[in-house]
């Protein structure tokens, strides 16, 4: 089993963010996670397009753009174009889901469905064979440094039986919000590939590698593997 640690930028300093993601490459990140918020349907207003073309230009890491906006099939050229490799829409968000999906993947980006702690699981039945990510938000979307919820377990571990169970293991089941140390080794053992960690990584307590390297410890699963 590989499980992947995504920085995200959300809680890095945005005035000197290519030296933070230069920061996270060189501390073992595997990909940067890239949080696009609108101030719609979620109570922020984060960062766009140029921004993520920027990255590019900065790391050969995967960008993996999380798109937290209304009507988000608007963007997906502009977002592909810039740079994503992965691209994830919220199924709370998009009205013709599997249009948009198929769409990133017509791009040549890695399509993903997230929701929202509320959304059960079983809205994601019929789109699942379509997507190569599943991101579970463990916080309410918008802003970074939240405490996780403690049912988002329960509700990974529910995900992770039905992808097994159809067959669908290649998908990368991701976890943002809340991620620590603390909380890293349970949401791994029910079942998570991805921990998006934003503020754990990012902050004056300790270098950025030594978070990385304490969140991974934390998984139980050596980098690699």
């Amino acid at each position: 089993m590989t499980v992947r640690i995504a920085p995200s930028i959300l809680s890095a300093d945005f005035a000197r963010l290519a030296d933070a993601v230069a920061e996270a490459e060189a501390g073992g990140a595997d990909w940067v996670h890239v949080d696009v918020m609108d101030g719609h349907f979620v109570p922020n207003i984060t960062i766009g397009v140029p921004v993520v073309a920027a990255l590019r230009r900065v790391t050969k890491l995967p960008l993996d753009v999380h798109l937290m906006i209304e009507q988000p099939e608007r963007f997906v050229d502009a977002f592909v174009d810039a740079g994503a490799d992965w691209l994830t829409v919220h199924q709370e968000a998009s009205v013709h889901l599997h249009r948009t999906v198929e769409r990133i993947r017509q791009l040549g980006a890695h399509p993903g469905v997230s929701i929202n702690p509320a959304t059960p699981t079983s809205v994601l039945h019929e789109i699942l064979p379509y997507v190569d990510l599943v991101l579970v938000m463990s916080v309410n979307p918008g802003f970074g440094g939240q405490r996780f919820i403690p049912t988002s377990s329960a509700k990974i571990a529910a995900l992770r039986q039905q992808l097994d169970e159809r067959g669908l293991w290649p998908i990368e089941l991701e976890v943002d919000g809340g991620i620590t140390p603390e909380t890293a080794g349970d949401v791994v053992a029910a079942g998570a590939t991805v921990l998006v960690a934003g503020a754990a990584v990012f902050n004056d307590r300790s270098t950025v590698a030594e978070n990385i390297r304490r969140l991974r410890a934390a998984t139980g699963v050596p980098a690699g593997s």
